[in-house]
């Protein structure tokens, strides 16, 4: 698909022929992209490849061309490097922008469906104008901007940690065995403290629809309701950013013990003869390239979770109006 007609037009969703949710949020996310999350699938494989071209170049340019004081070959392998930096740039540029095409689609048709829905009931159900807004506003954006990355960055992201990893055990066993150990208990808190996220986002929908509510019937005599409302919002946030950040604080903590034990094992493994300066190097280089890709694989889990809840309730609600 040209960039031209991305900029232009919103992916046609095929209608289903009636107006009830999808069974899942996976449903859905395939009901809005269809085989276009195939093809953004792909070309999120082709930019894990092309980041992990560097780091066999680094451990080539510090072994081979600074050992031999080979300036041609030098200049040859840079040149290299400059094309595939190059090259994956412009491919991650277009996976971005396919993307948000998929994002910005499934966001105007399922706030269109909604407002029909709405429009199509208002006035038989005895429900207030602050929830539809409050659904069809934030939530409906919230929800569909995780269509376009729904799959597409998990993969580019997994096969980023995957190539990575598999690269640096083939290269040198004995350092990075020690430097992964890290990376096990990110994979095991991160679920642990998201389950309670989770209910904590649920918690704050409801909270922020009843807001909704209120805010429509407010007035002078019902002001107290809402401000009730908006300190138990305030509460549901505090308690959020707590788990939040304390979980951020200890991924961080264990991410950056990584390199420091590449330092501390691979600088022995040189000093004793055992490895050279460039597989350190390259090491370095591929502990910065996991961190990116597992903090997306985490953020990609958190999103996904908030992403089922409010898919959830946006079906339970849409449940009331058929």
């Amino acid at each position: 698909m040209k960039i031209p007609s991305l900029l232009k037009e919103p992916r046609s969703v095929r209608r289903t022929g009636d107006n009830t949710a999808a069974g899942s949020l996976l449903g859905y996310v395939w009901r809005m992209s269809e085989w276009h999350q195939v093809a953004a699938c792909l070309v999120a494989v082709v930019v894990a490849l092309l980041n992990l071209a560097p780091l066999e170049l680094q451990r080539r340019i510090v072994n081979e061309v600074v050992e031999t004081q080979n300036t041609d070959l030098l200049i040859r392998f840079c040149a290299i490097y400059v094309a595939v930096i190059l090259l994956h740039q412009a491919v991650k540029f277009g996976l971005r922008l396919y993307q948000g095409w998929m994002t910005d689609s499934a966001i105007i048709y399922t706030r269109s469906h909604l407002l029909r829905l709405y429009a199509d009931r208002q006035g038989e159900e005895d429900e207030s104008g602050g929830r539809a807004v409050s659904i069809v506003g934030s939530e409906v954006d919230k929800l569909g901007g995780f269509v376009g990355e729904a799959l597409s960055q998990a993969v580019v992201n997994l096969a980023m940690l995957l190539g990575v990893t598999g690269y640096m055990l083939v290269v040198e066993p004995g350092i990075a065995v020690f430097a992964l150990g890290f990376l096990v208990p990110q994979v095991v808190l991160t679920p642990l403290l998201q389950r309670k996220l989770n209910a904590l986002v649920e918690e704050r929908l409801s909270l922020l629809r009843d807001l909704g509510d209120e805010v429509s019937e407010m007035t002078a005599a019902r002001e107290d309701p809402c401000l009730k409302v908006l300190r138990q919002i305030f509460t549901n946030r505090m308690r959020f950013n707590l788990l939040k950040f304390a979980l951020k604080t200890m991924l961080n903590l264990l991410r950056a013990m990584g390199p420091v034990t590449v330092l501390i094992f691979g600088g022995y493994m040189v000093m004793q003869g055992e490895t050279q300066v460039g597989v350190l190097v390259a090491f370095l280089s591929g502990f910065e390239r996991l961190a990116g890709p597992l903090r997306e694989l985490i953020a990609f889990y958190r999103v996904a979770a908030q992403a089922n809840v409010q898919h959830e309730m946006i079906a339970e609600w849409m449940q009331t109006r058929t």
